[in-house]
C-alpha cells in the first residue's frame, strides 16, 4: 500500500489485477473503474470498435491501428475474460497513479495530467483483453468491450 493508509486505496486495487484488465471498485459511491493492466502503455479509445489499444511494439501509429483491426476481425484471436464492467456512460482514459479528483488541477511545473474521452454508452460491459503480435513489427494490446443484455 502506498502511504501510511490503513486499507488499499484505488490506485493500490488497480495496481492489485492481475491479468491484461480488471475491473475495481473506486471510490465510496460504488463506482468501477476499467484497469488496462499488465504493463505501462500509451493507449487509446476505439470507438468505433468499443475497445481500448494499446501500444505494445510498433513503427508508427497507423501500423498500430491497421493491425488492432485486423485482430479485431480475426475470430482466431484468444480473448482473456477480464470481468463486468459497468458504466454510467463516457468514460476518462487516465493514469491510474492520477487522481480522478485531479485530473484538471495544473502541476506546479505547468502542464496536466494526460487523459482521454473514451466514447461508450450507459450500461453493462463485458471486458475482454488480449496481447498479440499482429506481424513482425507490431504487437497490439487490446480490451473489447462486449454490451451484456439487461
Amino acid at each position: 500500500m502506498v502511504g501510511d493508509a490503513p486499507a488499499p486505496d484505488d490506485y493500490d486495487r488497480a495496481c492489485a489485477v492481475d491479468g491484461l484488465a480488471g475491473v475495481i471498485a473506486v471510490g465510496e459511491n460504488g463506482a468501477q473503474a476499467l484497469v488496462l493492466a499488465d504493463e505501462p502503455a500509451t493507449s487509446c479509445s476505439l470507438p468505433e470498435h468499443r475497445a481500448f489499444l494499446r501500444w505494445l511494439a510498433t513503427d508508427s501509429e497507423a501500423g498500430l491501428k491497421a493491425a488492432a483491426r485486423d485482430v479485431l476481425e480475426d475470430p482466431a484471436t484468444e480473448w482473456e475474460e477480464c470481468g463486468t464492467w459497468s458504466s454510467d456512460g463516457p468514460a476518462t482514459l487516465m493514469d491510474s497513479a492520477e487522481a480522478g479528483s485531479a485530473l484538471d488541477t495544473e502541476y506546479p511545473g505547468g502542464g496536466k495530467p494526460s487523459q482521454a474521452s473514451a466514447t461508450l454508452p450507459a450500461g453493462r460491459w463485458r471486458a475482454r483483453a488480449a496481447h498479440t503480435k499482429a506481424d513482425e513489427a507490431n504487437w497490439v494490446g487490446l480490451v473489447r468491450m462486449l454490451p451484456i443484455a439487461s
